[in-house]
């Protein structure tokens, strides 16, 4: 169950970035509660998720998640290219957190 919390969290966190990069300065308001709502529920997640995992490891599933759906995010919305420069860290990043559940 841990692992799938921490899943949801790491979406939550591109979730949460995105929508701050969207509320231009906390200018939005609707994207600005969507930040708070998010933000809060990703590192509730991450929390929960560390009593069962160590913490090192959580917390870079967490951020590999995150930031690889951030970034993927912000390629199909067209504010950044899809190049295979851009793509080939992304899916070593994914091999990395695969790989770090499969060793834990």
């Amino acid at each position: 169950m841990a692992w799938i919390v921490l899943a949801v969290s790491g979406m939550l966190e591109a979730v949460w970035a995105s929508a701050l990069s969207a509320s231009k300065g906390f200018k939005k308001p609707g994207f600005t509660a969507l930040f708070f709502v998010s933000l809060a529920a990703s590192i509730s997640g991450l929390a929960w998720a560390m009593t069962e995992l160590p913490t090192g490891t959580a917390y870079a599933v967490w951020v590999g998640i995150g930031a690889t759906l951030t970034v993927l995010w912000a390629m199909i919305s067209g504010s950044e290219q899809a190049t295979v420069r851009r793509i080939a860290p992304l899916v070593l990043l994914v091999s990395s957190v695969v790989g770090l559940k499969l060793v834990s």
